[in-house]
This record gives structure tokens, C-alpha cells and sequence, in this order.
């Protein structure tokens, strides 16, 4: 498998207080090279059916990721629906668009 793609995950870092005192989450990004993969046919109709949407699958090594549930890919945002253990080393990251309103 070859890791010809970039992507940046995106995790919730430490809270930064606003000029009135308001607590703001502040972003971490870490970047890492990733493997693309499409939506099969079966995976992408039976998740429309919970309401989801997947788009693309990006394969990445397991000991990369730390639980973020949104990733910057190509300039768009994605969430991630699920994750799936392929071996040792490798982590599947399913996941749909996010809409430009949130």
C-alpha cells in the first residue's frame, strides 16, 4: 500500500480565554501521509440509511491517530464516521463531508 496522499488530522487542543473571558477550544493539526481509498457500493447505501453519508476511506498507521473526529484533506473538512483495524499497523478512517455551515 502506498501513502501518496497528505491529510491533517484535526484534535482539540488546550482552551485559550477570549478578550471577555470566554473559554475558546484552540485546534491541533498533525499532518501524515495517508492511503485513499472509495466508499464500496453495500458500505455506502446501508450508512444513508442511518442518516450518514461517507465519501472516502483514508488509510493511515494506527499509531498516528489519537481519536480525532475531523481531518482537513484537499482544502475540505471531513468527520469521521468509523474507524476499522485492518492489521497491525493500519487504521481505516471512514468518512463524510463536512458542510460548509458547520
Amino acid at each position: 500500500m502506498t501513502y501518496d496522499h497528505e491529510l491533517t488530522l484535526i484534535g482539540q487542543g488546550a482552551y485559550e480565554e477570549d478578550e471577555i473571558g470566554n473559554q475558546i477550544p484552540t485546534e491541533t493539526q498533525t499532518a501524515l501521509l495517508c492511503s485513499l481509498r472509495s466508499i464500496g457500493r453495500n458500505e455506502f447505501y446501508n450508512a444513508a440509511v442511518a442518516g450518514l453519508r461517507p465519501e472516502l476511506t483514508f488509510i493511515i498507521h494506527s499509531y498516528e491517530y489519537s481519536g480525532e473526529q475531523v481531518l482537513l484533506f484537499e482544502g475540505q473538512r471531513y468527520r469521521v464516521i468509523r474507524t476499522y483495524a485492518t492489521g497491525i499497523e493500519e487504521l481505516e478512517l471512514v468518512c463524510e463531508r463536512v458542510a460548509a455551515d458547520g
